[in-house]
């Protein structure tokens, strides 16, 4: 836990700095005085540290989003690493190259929102304007509530509402001299997380550019939380969520899918969170969408599960490349970069949350709740038709709970893979004979989350017990 507390306190140097509002910006200092933020442009100027930490900015000025793209897409058997066989391919989580994966991240992020809330408290409403002590909070409760969610779905028993192995939650700045914590059952995780987001849906801005969180964001971060909780009244929330961010927001559909990734980025009408690159990001050489074509340090490629699952689909053509000459039984992932092309803004653009995804929960809520299958094949046909599909059979040969759930499940993998982990969520969410008949590697419900990391136990005893099925 040492160097994680190092990496953390490393974190709060980005959110009490005096930069530019740009996230296309640098910080220009790194004060970390109780007293750096005193009014609110200095608030502001820690926000966007908070945002930094967010869209992961590395020491090379470039944002890293790797660890959201790839490893789920990994973990649910649709992207491989090109140079080799890596063992979460095959489910072995331990020694998975990701098995720490979001710990050190996440931490840092939810540090860095404690370290503004902190010092936004401290402060009296007189010195912002309107309603923006109220907003500025909002978002960094978002962020808190997201950091702490990828620490429940990676690393606590989050499909059991009764487990004792949740979260280790941190709801104040970290030092070296409070680290020791017991983590909280799951049940207190979703209490706690739940409560950050409805925080943010109330008083998040209706309207920011979509690189900064909004209401909308809270509403789409709900939608996940809840489908994860999976109680029978959480499905009729998610439907009224997925009902107001359609109906209600500024946001619509892209009517070519492709054109998100290749043309339009951050400026597609769909997008309602995503990760801005720096300034001159995509002339960095070590930088992501090299790692997809044509393979840099790492090489990150779409294995035959993919491959197979998009025959006969348009996407195929521009999702799909060639066979990678590195490693048989792999093609390169083109989704974010055409092949024999060059990085761009574009290129290196991230996505947390698209219209897409609300309109597939939406799907998948209604299904869980007895909604009309009717309702749920429109709702496919129309996300699948923006996509450029024109056969249907097998939404209308879908005629019971699990044969419906296959096939939304089937189109978040089409649709969202290597973005934000959705492939990964959703294919743990379905009954346990399907995942498994879908993931054969997926043998056990051990196998659903990641070891926590070994240094945590030597640093901070008072975590608790490793996860099931794992060496501390």
């Amino acid at each position: 836990m040492k160097s994680t507390i190092y990496t953390l306190l490393a974190g709060l140097l980005l959110t009490t700095v005096s930069c530019r509002k740009e996230l296309g910006k640098l910080p220009e200092n790194a004060k970390v005085e109780g007293n750096t933020i005193i009014d609110q442009r200095t608030a502001e100027i820690a926000l966007n540290g908070v945002y930094y930490r967010f869209a992961a900015v590395s020491a090379d000025n470039i944002t890293k989003w790797t660890e959201h793209e790839v490893p789920p897409a990994v973990f649910a058997g649709y992207l491989g690493y090109g140079y080799g066989a890596e063992p979460g391919e095959q489910n072995d989580m331990a020694k998975s190259f990701f098995a720490n994966s979001y710990w050190t991240s996440s931490y840092d992020l939810i540090n860095a929102a404690n370290g503004l809330i902190k010092g936004m408290n401290l402060l009296d409403d007189k010195v912002f304007t309107g309603s923006r002590k109220a907003e500025i909070l909002a978002e960094a409760r978002f962020l808190r509530a997201y950091g702490h969610f990828k620490l429940l779905s990676f690393f606590g028993q989050w499909f059991d509402v009764n487990s004792p192995n949740g979260v280790l939650l941190r709801d104040e700045f970290i030092t070296v001299g409070s680290v020791s914590k017991a983590r909280s059952s799951v049940k207190d995780s979703y209490t706690f997380i739940l409560a950050d987001i409805d925080d943010a849906i109330a008083h998040a801005p209706a309207d920011r550019p979509n690189y900064y969180v909004t209401r909308w964001a809270a509403m789409a971060l709900k939608m996940r939380v809840l489908m994860s909780h999976a109680q029978p009244e959480d499905y009729p929330v998610v439907n009224a969520l997925a009902d107001s961010i359609i109906m209600n927001s500024k946001y619509t559909l892209e009517p070519q899918s492709k054109d998100i990734f290749y043309v339009k980025g951050l400026n597609s009408s769909e997008v309602i969170l995503g990760v801005k690159p720096q300034q001159n990001q995509e002339s960095f050489y070590y930088v992501l969408s090299r790692q997809y074509w044509p393979g840099a340090s790492s090489l990150y490629v779409a294995k035959t599960g993919l491959k197979n699952l998009l025959a006969g689909d348009p996407r195929s053509n521009w999702m799909i490349g060639t066979d990678n000459p590195n490693l048989a039984g792999t093609s390169y992932f083109t989704k974010y970069i055409k092949q024999g092309t060059t990085p761009t803004v574009v290129s290196e653009t991230a996505y947390a949350f698209r219209l897409s995804e609300i309109y597939l929960l939406k799907a998948e809520a209604m299904i869980r709740s007895g909604g009309s299958i009717s309702d749920v094949r429109a709702i496919l046909k129309n996300i699948m038709g923006h996509a450029g599909v024109t056969d249907f059979t097998a939404i209308d040969n879908a005629n019971d709970t699990n044969e419906l759930l296959k096939q939304v499940y089937l189109e978040i993998v089409r649709n969202l893979v290597a973005e934000d982990g959705q492939e990964w969520m959703a294919l743990l969410r379905l009954p346990a004979a399907l995942t498994q008949q879908l993931r054969p590697t997926l043998k056990d419900r051990i196998q659903y989350i990641l070891p926590i990391p070994h240094n945590e136990f030597l640093y901070n005893p008072a975590i608790g017990a490793q996860n099931p099925g794992y060496q501390k």
